[in-house]
């Protein structure tokens, strides 16, 4: 700007300016080559646009419009959330989005995966009943590998309940589709192993054959989101200990959840030393009120819920109305009809958090090409956030997962 001196007011001037024509079909080079060669020109730099550092997706939710899914994905979200549009836009920046290129195995009542009509069962129950093989619309053809089903000893791990479908949802359900919600490694493929029939419950000797099965097959983790009583020893189940270990043996990180008894004690197989055992916490930030707890309690994730009753912590509100449990794509009412239903919550649902998490870390090659479960684990524990008090502790492990931070360098 121009000030005028002398007698009087002073009174400001703009100053001259003069319009540049500029060619059409001139890259930025070009035109600022050309800019900086005239002498009226002072400076020249291009004027980049700015963009929130945050993957969006547009998925709708229940809300029916794009982004919607943030009003019930709460579980996904900073805060008491994951973190999960930072950890995909970390992912997006590097080429790997989604932890494109690593497995994971969801050991569970099956997978929504396949569209095969008509599904004959056999050894479980009735040999005339039949099921629709239908696959998820939230997923694709290519987000699986090949599985199996060890309740009906055949290839076809279709699920039957709809729990199994749930937790692969959290882990790799199709984003950013405009088709109901996220999926936190929605690069990743799954490995669908049925071990638990349609009432949601397994034996020893088809989850061990499972674990095995997943571990001999590729799978970079593999998720177990099921308990054993609190009273089951490990004297109890030697074959899946076994199985545990020739997994860890093979390279793959196993993820079990803590259980749903609100016990002082993490629950088998979760509970085996080879297992990362995973809490649940609520849309608070606190404890869920149905969590095992104990010592061998490694990390904990939103499974949903009522807040548990501690005193002195103030995440934990239970006289409050409880916040939201956890939604996914899955059957809703029946296995002709999928939705997003309302009632899921547990460290079952918790535990997939950590599985997607973790196969998150292992594409981003922030530990390196090919980390071991151990690194993997310790990584997802020492970019938690501490919860309750300083430090590990009996309820909240290292604390709650972040997602971001774990793929961050």
């Amino acid at each position: 700007m121009q000030r005028e001196t002398g007698v009087g007011a002073p009174r400001v001037f703009a100053p001259r300016t003069r319009m540049l024509t500029i060619r059409d079909g001139q890259t930025v080079s070009e035109t600022l080559r050309e800019l900086r060669a005239r002498p009226e020109v002072a400076t020249a730099a291009p004027n980049p646009v700015a963009r929130a550092s945050a993957f969006l997706p547009s998925d709708p939710g229940t809300a029916g419009t794009p982004g919607g899914w943030q009003q019930i994905q709460w579980n996904f979200l900073s805060g008491n959330g994951v973190d999960a549009p930072d950890a995909w836009q970390r992912m997006i920046d590097i080429g790997r989005p989604g932890g494109a290129g690593v497995t994971v195995a969801v050991l569970d009542t099956g997978v929504a995966y396949s569209d095969r009509g008509r599904c004959p069962r056999s050894a479980e129950s009735d040999s005339r009943r039949t099921v629709t093989c239908r696959r998820s619309p939230d997923f694709r053809t290519g987000d699986f590998v090949a599985g199996y089903d060890f309740v009906d000893d055949d290839s076809r791990p279709n699920d039957e309940n709809g729990h199994g479908t749930h937790v692969s949802g959290t882990i790799g359900e199709a984003t950013d589709d405009d088709v109901g919600v996220t999926g936190l490694a929605y690069g990743a493929r799954i490995m669908p192993v049925r071990v638990l029939d349609r009432l949601g419950e397994g034996d020893s000797v088809a989850i061990s054959a499972g674990i095995r099965f997943a571990a001999r097959n590729g799978a970079d983790v593999i998720n177990l989101s099921f308990e054993f009583g609190t009273q089951v020893t490990r004297a109890e189940i030697p074959d899946i200990l076994a199985a545990l270990r020739y997994a860890r043996r093979k390279g793959a990180l196993v993820v079990g959840a803590s259980g749903n008894a609100a016990a002082r004690s993490v629950a088998y197989p979760a509970r085996a030393s080879q297992v990362l055992s995973v809490g649940a916490t609520t849309q608070h930030g606190c404890v869920a009120e149905y969590s095992n707890n104990g010592a061998n309690l490694d990390i904990v994730a939103p499974g949903g819920g009522e807040d548990a009753r501690i005193p002195g912590d103030t995440n934990c509100r239970p006289e409050e109305k409880p916040g939201g449990n956890i939604f996914q794509m899955t059957f809703d009412g029946s296995l002709r009809r999928f939705g997003l239903p309302g009632g899921y919550m547990g460290t079952s649902m918790a535990a997939p958090h950590v599985s997607a998490a973790a196969a998150l870390v292992i594409a981003s090659g922030v530990i390196g090409a090919d980390p071991s479960p151990e690194a993997v684990e310790s990584r997802l524990k020492a970019t938690a956030r501490d919860l309750g008090p300083a430090g590990p502790d009996f309820r909240y492990g290292a604390g709650l997962l972040d997602a971001a931070r774990a793929v961050t360098p």
